[in-house]
C-alpha cells in the first residue's frame, strides 16, 4: 500500500469524518451539546416556553373559531328563515282577489259617524 498516495489521505479524511458524524449523531440522540468542525459546541434552544405560548395562541384561536361558527350558524338561521317566510307572504298576498281587502282597517268613516 503507498502510505503517501492520494487514496490514503482520502481514506484518513473519510474515517474521520465518518467518526464525527457517528459521534454528533449519539450526542444528539442522548440530548448532549453538539460539536461544530472547529470543535466548538451547540447547544440545543430550550423552546419548552415557546411551545407553551404556541399551544395557549393555538387553544385562544380555536376557542375564537368555534364562537365565528356559532355565530354564523345564527346568521345563517337568520336569513334562510326570514327569506323563506318572506317568500310565502309574498306568494300569500298574489293568491288573494283583488278586490279584496288586504289591509289594516283603519274606521275613518266610524268614527266620523259616531260625532
Amino acid at each position: 500500500m503507498d502510505w503517501g498516495g492520494p487514496s490514503f489521505v482520502i481514506a484518513i479524511i473519510a474515517v474521520s469524518m465518518g467518526g464525527w458524524l457517528i459521534n454528533n449523531w449519539i450526542r444528539a440522540k442522548h440530548g448532549y451539546d453538539l460539536e461544530d468542525e472547529w470543535g466548538g459546541k451547540t447547544s440545543k434552544r430550550d423552546t419548552s416556553g415557546e411551545n407553551e405560548k404556541l399551544k395557549a395562541e393555538n387553544r385562544e384561536l380555536n376557542n375564537k373559531l368555534d364562537a365565528m361558527q356559532d355565530r354564523m350558524i345564527v346568521l345563517e338561521k337568520i336569513v334562510t328563515d326570514r327569506g323563506y317566510t318572506l317568500s310565502e307572504e309574498i306568494e300569500a298576498l298574489r293568491d288573494k282577489p283583488a278586490g279584496s281587502d288586504s289591509g289594516t282597517p283603519l274606521n275613518f268613516g266610524q268614527k266620523e259617524k259616531q260625532q
